[in-house]
């Protein structure tokens, strides 16, 4: 039907639109009917012009050498705010003065006000990241995943905390396969077998909540499903260990333990860190063993955990955009993250999943316990299993 009048049957296509490739709302029954919706209809010529740049493939650096096989595709413009929403310090000059004049020695203690602010915040975070979870399939581009994260923030009032910190261009990060962390949403569409990171902030209400999950695109194979669980794993065993007089530096090495024993490795560039009114402060939480972090936990002390776990070395490498961390290796890369409150008996995270509406899926990482035949833990499983079958057997034989 015609995208003019929306009666009559559409007899010809928009001249422009079919330069740039667009067959969404390029169709008129006539001419008459297009030069009368012309104001509105060119409207969308913008954005189709950008779909086709962003579509046109990946970019290449000049003289630089990428470690694995992922590539920058190009980037949309930056999204807007409303000014009706409330925006961190950083918004308009990229600067977090804040977090500049905020002691790194000193952590703060929340008071309960503080915390129930942070609550919210960390709920609406969640529901924001479980809103991205629902477009992640084959072909899905990152740049329409920080869509969708945009408009759910921006419609829950809150602010995309990444946006314009430091000058990142975009509402999260997308970070996939060989990318540890801090990928810039741009054109690339997912394909079958890749893993995506998506790490979600939202500024609400004068505080951050923070949480991000690697999902699966499509059909993946074990070796990418032991390093997810992996990952997923170390989040779960390091939260196990949070209680008031817990050294920070000890969930260091609960995480490196459980990356061992999966034959992966933990990236010691990037680090946990606390959250509340500021996006980034104290105390930094590093992820692998015998580091030298300072401070143990108290009640109302608001942090983040966020391992990174790579399949190959721990070591990372940075793409010439001043963001993107890859592996030093090419290998892949997995992190799970949650906010979490020291509570008087333990801790509380805040950024847990909602039972009956946070999605499900095949891309959604859900069974902890869930080892994929095939995998090296479960074929670890199976001779450990088949050795102490053998070893039953022996000790029968030699009782008879």
């Amino acid at each position: 039907m015609c995208a003019g009048c929306g009666k009559a049957e559409a007899k010809m296509q928009c001249p422009t639109c079919i330069k740039y490739k667009n067959t969404e709302g390029s169709y008129f029954c006539g001419q008459a009917c297009f030069k009368a919706n012309w104001d509105t209809h060119k409207k969308i010529h913008k954005a189709a012009k950008i779909a086709l740049k962003m579509a046109s493939g990946p970019m290449e650096w000049v003289g630089f050498r990428f470690t694995g096989p992922q590539r920058p595709w190009n980037k949309s413009p930056k999204r807007l705010v409303p000014e009706t929403i409330p925006r961190p310090d950083y918004a308009e000059t990229g600067i977090p003065v804040g977090e500049q004049q905020a002691r790194s020695d000193q952590i703060r203690t929340l008071s309960p006000e503080e915390i129930e602010k942070m609550r919210v915040s960390c709920r609406l975070g969640r529901e924001v990241l479980d809103e991205a979870a629902k477009v992640i399939k084959v072909g899905c581009t990152t740049d329409e995943i920080d869509r969708v994260v945009h408009e759910a923030s921006v419609a829950r009032n809150c602010y995309p905390s990444p946006l314009n910190y430091r000058e990142f261009p975009k509402s999260c990060c997308t970070s996939v396969n060989e990318v540890i962390c801090h990928g810039i949403p741009d054109g690339y569409p997912l394909k079958d077998g890749d893993i995506v990171n998506v790490d979600v902030t939202v500024y609400h209400n004068g505080y951050h909540a923070d949480l991000n999950e690697t999902f699966y695109v499509g059909k993946v194979d074990a070796d990418t499903k032991r390093l997810v669980k992996c990952a997923y794993e170390c989040l779960d065993l390091a939260i196990k260990e949070c209680r008031p007089g817990t050294p920070y530096r000890d969930l260091g090495k609960v995480i490196t333990k459980r990356a061992k024993e999966s034959k992966c490795s933990v990236v010691r560039t990037y680090c946990g860190h606390g959250i509340n009114n500021l996006f980034h402060t104290a105390p930094n939480i590093p992820h692998y063993a015998k580091n030298k972090a300072p401070h143990v936990m108290k009640p109302g002390h608001m942090f983040t955990i966020e391992p990174m776990i790579n399949l190959g070395v721990w070591g990372d490498d940075h793409w010439p955009d001043n963001w993107t961390a890859v592996t030093k290796d090419g290998k892949r890369s997995a992190q799970f993250e949650h906010t979490m409150v020291v509570t008087d008996d333990g801790v509380e995270v805040l950024t847990g999943r909602i039972a009956g509406q946070t999605p499900s899926g095949g891309h959604w990482f859900q069974d902890v316990d869930d080892y994929v035949e095939g995998s090296a833990a479960d074929t670890a499983a199976a001779e450990a299993e088949a050795e102490a079958e053998a070893a039953a057997a022996t000790a029968a034989a030699g009782a008879e």
